[in-house]
């Protein structure tokens, strides 16, 4: 149940509960986020594999940004709008902060982040492609989504009642290290240069997690996403750097 309630919630596969989960399997299907990552990355290596040759690199970045959009359910895009429109409009208050977070409209200033990230995401693939690199593909949903469990486990959830409140609370935070060794263990079957890359994540990861302490005194779902997505976009460009 707890793999089936990650597929759900993190990606568009055609998934069905056969009933509602309990608060405890939804803590402990945090543990499945890298592996529901590790599934989309491989989801988009293999499109991109099968394409590649076929397709200009141009469009092909461009179909297999598309594909990684739909997969997610833009899911994370719409926390990263929502953090971004909050951040600059909360004036560093966090109840208004919040407050700005929680609205469905889309400001201009998420409208920005948005465009900005996806057109970093689309030149890195298209970099990327150029290069021959298609374990990009398989990387940086894999990172990203270990990146939401750490987050929960380290970082106190500031919204009672969240969508993410259940997830915080029931987290198993004895096993997740665990996880998330076995994981980076995995990754670095790429190569040991892949190291760099997870140390310069981490450094971003922790900074990003301190102005979320600073501002909020914890995360929300929605700052979750924005983190996500500003992994992802990182470890791209990263591995332009790094390989």
């Amino acid at each position: 149940m707890p793999l089936l309630i990650a597929l759900q919630f993190l990606t568009r596969l055609p998934v069905t509960l056969w009933r509602m989960p309990r608060p405890d399997e939804q803590g402990r299907s945090l543990l499945w986020y890298p592996l529901v990552g590790l599934l989309l990355g491989g989801l988009l290596w293999l499109a991109g594999w099968l394409l590649r040759g076929h397709v200009e690199p141009l469009l092909l970045a461009a179909l297999l940004l598309a594909l990684w959009v739909w997969l997610s359910g833009g899911l994370h895009l719409d926390g990263l709008a929502d953090t971004a429109d909050a951040w600059v409009g909360g004036y560093g208050d966090p109840e208004r902060t919040l407050r700005i977070m929680k609205d469905p409209a889309c400001g201009p200033i998420g409208v920005i982040t948005l465009v900005l990230l996806l057109l970093l995401k689309w030149a890195a693939l298209h970099a990327l492609l150029q290069q021959q690199m298609l374990s990009a593909l398989l990387l940086a949903p894999w990172l990203g989504r270990c990146s939401l469990p750490l987050l929960f486990a380290v970082t106190p959830y500031v919204r009672p009642g969240g969508l993410g409140s259940a997830l915080a609370e029931h987290l198993p935070r004895a096993e997740l290290p665990w996880v998330l060794g076995l994981h980076g263990l995995l990754m670095l079957l790429f190569g040991w240069s892949l190291l760099l890359l997870l140390g310069l994540l981490l450094v971003v990861f922790w900074y990003l997690r301190r102005q979320l302490l600073t501002r909020l005194g914890g995360t929300t779902g929605d700052t979750a996403g924005a983190l996500l997505e500003i992994i992802e976009v990182l470890a791209l460009l990263g591995l332009l750097l790094v390989f």
